[in-house]
């Protein structure tokens, strides 16, 4: 399967999960400021990081389910960040599934480009990697929040959430893959 299609199959299963969770909640994620949600992500990160360390596991979370989470917690971000600030904190289910896949096409694109020039080195990583890379971006995030947007040479606030989402599905494919591969 091309990685293309995967990244297909893993971001429907992620929408899926979206839009059940906007039917059963709303868009009560409206309320939170983009830094809480820095902090959400952060939070499922470490928690994988956690888990990957201790190979123990109290909470029936699975790592895969908090990959997901962090797919869309950074969707939320970015929907947040496209948004401007009247806007209705309740959106009508058929939006909140257009403004989601107008930043899905952004990120399809995104990681169509870099992994032509990358040559798809993500398939080389350890899964222990995505983790880290996403508690960086989170990190670079965190210091851009703190000089209020500001960055001298870097990538904004988009362009880290949008990386975060990529690194996210690259560890829900490998992890896809190693359960076909038990089969």
């Amino acid at each position: 399967m091309s990685t293309r299609a995967q990244f297909d199959a893993a971001m429907a299963k992620c929408k899926e999960i979206f839009l059940k969770k906007t039917r059963d909640y709303g868009t009560a994620w409206r309320i939170l400021r983009v830094p809480s949600l820095t902090d959400q992500l952060y939070i499922k990160a470490k928690r994988i990081r956690n888990l990957e360390e201790t190979k123990t596991q109290k909470v029936a979370d699975s790592i895969d389910s908090e990959y997901q989470g962090i797919v869309n917690y950074a969707i939320m971000a970015l929907i947040q960040l496209e948004l401007p600030g009247e806007e209705e904190l309740e959106l009508a289910l058929v939006k909140v599934e257009f403004l989601y896949d107008e930043q899905l096409q952004i990120i399809r694109g995104l990681l169509e480009r870099k992994n032509h020039d990358y040559g798809e080195a993500w398939r080389d990583m350890r899964m222990t990697s995505f983790t880290d890379m996403i508690l960086m971006k989170l990190l670079r995030i965190k210091q851009i929040e703190e000089n209020e947007g500001q960055t001298l040479v870097s990538e904004g606030l988009d362009a880290n959430y949008q990386d975060i989402v990529n690194y996210a599905v690259f560890a829900l494919i490998k992890i896809q893959e190693s359960l076909e591969e038990v089969h």
